[in-house]
């Protein structure tokens, strides 16, 4: 079975292996105060020109969104999100567990806009309701769809005006950012956000997220909470050093570029089949929406989530690469849609 489920399906890249066999026997501090996770805080700050800005590693996407909005958010504040945003589908409804309701607002390709968020405020009046305080976004986006500087830029002015924090899940930023249509740098997000988090999990990494904060009221505690909320690793130098190993020579973007390569050559080869797509994605996720039978006749060889119900005759599915996608396995499931196909 040739898999594209998803992104974090393989274990890691060979270079984070050899990295974390070199390192085993040897001690390094706890709790994340170690000499890797300095280092790879540093080249983050570097990257994204933010010399202030505070660096925390956390293990995976869901704990990184929870502490985040936990330690940013009083108990009456709530989160703006697209209705396909993951603090609202994909979460368990971990937010709302403590204490935070997450708004939802239609959001077309994903992505929310200056008029969206204002609108989801205006709805909030008073204190008998919860108060929005937070933008929450994905770059890219659950639909692999991306946002542009300008679009960031808007959204960091009506945040400005409402008093709202802008807080960006980079679970898969690496893909975003390495995309062709991609016009936004890590030092964008470092001004336009107030935090925002770099994902390894995604991009070939066992594990681990590295959350960059860059507004000051924000940074207060929030190694407490990380405690609190179990998110603070005895052995946090594992995930440092996985940073560290991808930033230090570029592999990082070098990951990404290729999980969008594959994915673009998926993409054009579903086109020239005459699919139709639910979003226009650039980045390593794509949407097909395919014909039942072939849908079905393609799962007996081949991986892939279902995307939503469908109807009788087309069922949407979401097709993922990653930095270990293979060409050949690309090139496989392309030749068989054809054959399908063509009856």
């Amino acid at each position: 079975m040739i898999c594209f489920n998803n992104d974090y399906s393989e274990g890691a890249h060979p270079a984070i292996l050899q990295a974390l066999a070199a390192e085993n026997l040897l001690q390094n501090p706890g709790y994340g105060m170690d000499a890797h996770c300095a280092a790879a805080a540093a080249k983050i700050r570097e990257l994204a020109c933010c010399p202030k800005a505070d660096v925390h590693f956390l293990v995976g996407g869901t704990p990184c969104n929870l502490i985040s909005l936990t330690a940013f958010l009083r108990p009456h504040q709530a989160a703006i999100a697209a209705q396909t945003g993951h603090i609202a589908v994909h979460e368990s409804g971990s937010i709302e567990a403590a204490g935070h309701k997450v708004c939802t607002i239609d959001a077309p390709q994903g992505k929310l806009t200056g008029e969206l968020v204002r609108r989801v405020a205006a709805e909030h009046t008073d204190e008998h309701m919860v108060q929005p305080k937070l933008v929450f976004v994905s770059d890219s986006t659950e639909l692999g769809t991306i946002y542009t500087k300008a679009e960031l830029t808007e959204l960091r002015r009506v945040c400005d005006e409402l008093g709202l924090y802008l807080y960006l899940d980079g679970a898969r930023l690496a893909s975003a950012l390495t995309c062709a249509e991609n016009d936004l740098t890590l030092a964008d997000l470092a001004q336009l956000t107030d935090a925002f988090y770099l994902g390894g999990t995604k991009n070939g990494m066992l594990m681990g997220e590295a959350l960059v904060i860059t507004n000051d009221a924000l940074k207060a505690d929030f190694r407490y909470i990380m405690k609190q909320r179990g998110g603070m690793l005895a052995k946090g130098w594992l995930i440092g050093l996985q940073f560290e190993t991808l930033l230090e020579n570029g592999l990082y973007f070098e990951n990404a570029r290729h999980a969008n390569a594959m994915s673009a050559r998926l993409r054009g080869g579903l086109a020239a089949a005459g699919c139709r797509f639910v979003a226009e994605s650039p980045t390593n996720q794509i949407f097909p929406i395919l014909p039942r039978a072939v849908q079905e006749a393609l799962a007996k060889e081949f991986g892939f989530e279902l995307w939503g119900a469908g109807d009788e005759a087309f069922q949407p599915v979401r097709l993922v690469c990653s930095w270990a996608t293979k060409q050949e396995d690309v090139d496989a499931f392309l030749c068989r849609l054809g054959e399908v196909m063509a009856g």
